[in-house]
């Protein structure tokens, strides 16, 4: 079938993109900044699919040049997964900016020196929403034409690094003369929850989850926003597929679902399954915007504060015969997989 270069594979997508190449027949070479994880990893891929020797871990970095050629060598494909998710607003806008630029920098041109057929880039519905988010609307749709304007200031770091990695991409993608042409498809997710494979809730979907089931302080009171829904099963497949079918070249791809869900839809469903320490509890605008003068995390929540963000997948599902799993199964999935930790 190929081998596969998967970013980030020790991430909450990273993981299960691994296991969606493996199940059909892939060889995988993930990249992990840190080699300790690599038993986590692979002990996380087993619970679903046997490796049966077609799982390789090497030590990359983002931020170093080091190794990225040697590893595309005999790659067909590049899954370019790793840019992590947070809320929290960081004390420096290169602390998110520069690892999610500079990675996709050296990604693609390794990728294409060493003549990888395809990358599929992770993009985020968050790099679609900014128009949603500059203005004075509280709901709106997004689809593959819309764009993020990366120097509003109504946005969050974040939002403003998933942008610029993504105009780059297709900068690079665009820019290329001459012989060898590197093809490009690129995943752009909703809030992503799903099941964890290693109980790992690290990542800050994973740790929002764990706060309400677990009726954390800072999930006392739910705050008031929507968005469109992606299970990391749905990610996962849609990257894969992505890698080979020829209508997903030089596309912006929405894995989610069409209308979007509130975090209050999260914690009732939670609720109405037995995880009775979730609060439901509504958290008014006024006191988010009054937190997030001394609390980061909310800072960064402040944008998406009183919005919808619906998406138009249309164009997704059409491409490749898909529906999105559904919203519960999603919501309780993803529960009932940290469950241990509650």
């Amino acid at each position: 079938m190929g081998k596969v270069i998967v970013t980030g594979i020790s991430g909450f997508i990273g993981h299960h993109c691994a296991v969606e190449l493996l199940k059909n027949g892939y060889s995988v070479k993930g990249t992990v900044r840190d080699l300790g994880k690599k038993d986590e990893v692979i002990n996380g891929v087993k619970k679903v699919v046997d490796p049966g020797g077609k799982l390789e871990l090497v030590n990359l970095n983002l931020l170093n040049d080091k190794g990225w050629e040697d590893a595309m060598r005999g790659c067909d494909y590049v899954l370019h997964v790793a840019s992590p998710f947070f809320l929290k607003e960081p004390g420096r806008e290169e602390e998110y900016i520069k690892p999610a630029y500079e990675g996709t920098t050296r990604v693609l041109k390794a990728a294409q020196k060493a003549k990888v057929k395809r990358v599929v880039l992770t993009s985020s519905v968050v790099a679609m929403a900014g128009e949603i988010y500059d203005s004075n609307e509280e709901a709106g749709t997004v689809d593959h034409e819309s764009w993020t304007n990366e120097n509003s200031k109504r946005i969050s770091t974040y939002m403003k690094s998933k942008t610029i990695a993504e105009k780059w991409a297709w900068d690079f993608i665009n820019s290329q003369s001459g012989g060898y042409k590197l093809e490009l498809a690129v995943v752009c997710p909703g809030f992503v929850m799903g099941p964890s494979l290693t109980g790992n809730v690290s990542g800050q979907s994973q740790e929002l989850v764990l706060r309400m089931l677990t009726g954390h302080f800072k999930m006392a009171m739910i705050p008031p926003i929507s968005f469109s829904m992606s299970d990391v099963r749905d990610v996962a497949k849609i990257h894969v597929l992505s890698m080979t079918e020829p209508k997903a070249k030089g596309k912006r791809l929405i894995p989610t679902t069409s209308r979007a869900y509130s975090m209050m839809e999260v914690a009732k469903t939670l609720k109405e399954n037995g995880y009775n320490k979730v609060s439901t509890i509504k958290g008014p605008a006024w006191m988010m915007t009054a937190m997030s003068i001394f609390d980061k995390e909310v800072k960064g929540m402040l944008p998406m504060v009183g919005k919808s963000v619906e998406a138009d997948n249309s164009e997704t599902k059409n491409i490749f015969n898909w529906e999105p799993i559904s919203f519960e199964k999603t919501v309780l999935d993803n529960a009932a997989s940290i469950q241990n930790l509650i």
